[in-house]
């Protein structure tokens, strides 16, 4: 077994272990589930005319019927539970996850633009189209993923791009017309990742994304590839018909985010770190910075200005950096989450970041400092939410 597997094994133990502590409190209860319709059920009044906008999206990825669970979001950042939206599609677990069942970034992605809000249905192949009002979901259509097992979604303008996981890796392009995709069959791409080695969850790829001005696509595999993957896009929208693959020795690239002047940023959960890249013109990626977590299992990265936040499963942490001008990242704490911390998202306005837990299938809410710094404000429970990834939060 490579050095790199063992170590990200090892990592898995633990967060295992974890899991296991809680599990007497982290099993969901049928009257739990029963609260869910496909069409959704509101739980509480509609919200004032000032907290118009003020939401948060939860993707349970719930094997017998998927669901997004839209929560009231107040001005002091808690969290008011409202409804349960069936996604028409259902939910998928890749094999040895445990607290990550999709092992992505960006499953549940949010289309400001044009109010989408687009989910993948990993266990039925599919991609959910919602319309957003406050915090409010309209389904809008159900669309083939164009592979096996779909985990990640992103949007630029009116090209949509997901990724899927299974059978190597792919990408598959849409145009979004009128608030419907419409697949372009030209637009996939395998991408031939060794995505059968066990555990599974750890060699499918792990999110697509495109860059800030819309002009590459980026792709991230983990152990199935150990690469990032770029592809430039044609002024047709076109990726080209190969990626630009580079990484660092040993990496296992997962989450990815952008810096403010459109630097990659990226978790490697093998080396538990967070790696920066310049992304050249022709897809070349140059390593800037290489910073460890000195946790465990760090897979999952968000951002607030110069502030960068790492998702840490194995240790149920957030790790808190901040980038200096030369592209160097330095950590500055950690702070506690639930069990099994996994795919975050911080609200616009930078006030607020949300953190899923998957182990104790919840959400926990934290108040962003000035200094960015984090509070625990609440924690809520998700509906069927152990093992679910995909949040957004507006």
């Amino acid at each position: 077994m490579p050095t790199t597997t063992r170590r990200f094994a090892r990592t898995v133990r633990a967060a295992v272990a974890v899991v296991l502590s809680t599990a007497a409190f982290a099993v969901p209860t049928a009257a739990t589930a029963a609260t869910a319709t496909t069409a959704g059920a509101t739980a509480t009044p509609a919200p004032s005319a000032g907290d118009h906008g003020r939401a948060v999206f939860v993707q349970n990825d719930r094997v017998e019927g998927n669901q997004v669970i839209a929560y009231r979001r107040d001005a002091d950042g808690s969290l008011h539970r409202r409804t349960v939206y069936g996604t028409g599609g259902k939910g998928g677990v890749l094999g040895g996850s445990v607290v990550d069942h999709l092992a992505s970034q960006g499953s549940l992605t949010y289309d400001a633009h044009h109010k989408l809000l687009y989910a993948v249905n990993a266990g039925s192949n599919t991609v959910t189209v919602f319309s957003v009002e406050g915090d409010k979901l309209h389904r809008k259509q159900v669309i083939d993923s164009g592979g096996e097992f779909p985990v990640s979604v992103t949007a630029h303008e009116d090209r949509v791009f997901v990724l899927n996981a299974r059978e190597g890796g792919s990408i598959q392009g849409f145009r979004l017309k009128e608030g419907r995709l419409h697949r372009v069959a030209e637009w996939n791409r395998a991408l031939h990742l060794n995505t059968g080695t066990a555990p599974e969850f750890t060699h499918t790829p792990g999110q697509v994304a495109f860059t800030p001005d819309g002009s590459q696509l980026v792709v991230t595999t983990k152990l199935g590839g150990n690469s990032i993957e770029v592809f430039p896009l044609g002024r047709d929208g076109a990726p080209s018909a190969k990626p630009v693959v580079d990484s660092k020795a040993g990496a296992q690239p997962f989450g990815l985010t952008f810096d403010a002047r459109n630097r990659l940023v990226v978790a490697d959960g093998a080396e538990n770190s967070v790696l920066t890249f310049r992304l050249h013109t022709d897809g070349r990626a140059t390593l800037l910075d290489d910073a460890p977590t000195g946790q465990q299992a760090s897979c999952w990265i968000v951002r607030k200005g110069d502030h960068f936040y790492v998702s840490n499963a194995g240790s149920s942490t957030l790790s808190r950096f901040r980038q200096t001008r030369d592209a160097h990242l330095e950590l500055l704490g950690n702070t506690p989450t639930g069990t099994g911390t996994v795919d975050a998202s911080i609200t616009p306005d930078g006030h607020f970041l949300y953190a899923q837990t998957g182990g104790a299938g919840a959400v926990d809410a934290f108040r962003v400092n000035r200094d960015g710094s984090l509070t625990k404000i609440s924690t809520t429970k998700v509906p069927d939410g152990v093992g679910g990834e995909g949040i957004v939060a507006l």
